[in-house]
């Protein structure tokens, strides 16, 4: 039996777990984004992964969402601004017995998807890269997956194990679990400190992270982040501050994905991740006077790119 999936959203992350599922002989991959070069780039030639992997394979790509048939798995990789318009496009493929999981990056995703699909799954997701040029990703940090019910969408957990067991076999080493709340809150709370200091100052994670200055703001973010999780019950996977400096050890240069936003005068995904953490310090009583500084500042940047 052919398993039909569909990738919402084939930037560099969806372009990395497309990709690795289309390496499957029993696994058909639909990748729908709007950037009609990199589609095209996709249908003429494939889709090409460099760098810690290096192969290329054939995907259905579109930049239609009408054309894409009923599958089993859904996984959004969208910038978490994009999410309402994919879903809303793409929702028609999905039935009672589909489940969509959603991999990117902040926390509100999944309220959103859940508005327009019956089967949610939470996700986290850590392998990184960039577009070298359409129809070609460069694979630039290799990372593990975690994935669980979202609880409000009463999601199987069977569906959640089968959807990690076809990304083991995809190469792409994910860990299914009942409560995904944990590594979804780690890496959320990595990202609200790294990316926005990153976006601001033009630094990639590695010398940020050794920059005496921003290093130590990484840390204030984190703590602020980590009062916030556990107001709200929430006991993390990992610590953010270990994982900040795993990351600034990879190879390379890598740049934060909000930095690559701001160089490319992009909305960046900081409501979902600083502004997040604000919304739910509030709810839960606890000040992040850090985090709203830096996602004022974002959204400040953001607002003079349409006056200039």
């Amino acid at each position: 039996m052919v398993v039909r999936i569909s990738i919402i959203g084939c930037g560099a992350v969806g372009s990395i777990f497309a990709a690795h599922l289309a390496r499957l002989a029993d696994v058909e991959v639909w990748a729908y984004d709007v950037n009609a070069g990199h589609v095209r780039a996709i249908n003429e030639s494939g889709l090409r992964i460099s760098g810690a992997a290096d192969f290329t394979v054939s995907v259905h790509a579109t930049t239609r969402a009408d054309e894409i048939p009923r599958c089993e798995f859904g996984i959004v990789a969208t910038k978490s601004v994009h999410t309402r318009a994919a879903i809303a496009a793409a929702a028609h493929a999905f039935n009672d017995r589909s489940a969509v999981c959603s991999v990117q990056n902040g926390v509100g995703n999944e309220e959103i998807i859940a508005e327009h699909v019956r089967h949610v799954i939470r996700g986290t997701t850590f392998p990184a890269g960039h577009l070298v040029a359409p129809g070609h990703i460069a694979y630039d940090i290799v990372g593990k997956t975690w994935i669980g019910p979202f609880e409000p969408s009463g999601t199987p957990m069977i569906l959640v194990s089968a959807l990690a067991d076809l990304l083991n076999h995809a190469g792409l080493a994910t860990i299914g679990m009942p409560d995904a709340r944990g590594a979804q809150w780690s890496k959320l709370i990595f990202n609200a400190s790294t990316n926005p200091v990153g976006a601001l100052t033009g630094l990639d994670h590695g010398a940020a992270a050794k920059f005496e200055p921003t290093g130590a703001l990484f840390d204030a973010l984190v703590d602020e982040g980590i009062a916030v999780a556990k107001a709200l019950g929430i006991t993390l996977h990992d610590d953010p501050k270990q994982m900040i400096r795993f990351a600034a050890d990879a190879p390379g240069k890598h740049k934060a994905s909000m930095l690559q936003d701001a160089e490319a005068r992009r909305l960046t995904e900081v409501d979902f991740m600083n502004g997040a953490i604000v919304r739910m310090g509030e709810q839960a009583g606890v000040p992040t006077p850090l985090n709203r500084a830096v996602w004022q500042l974002v959204r400040g940047m953001e607002h003079s790119w349409s006056n200039s």
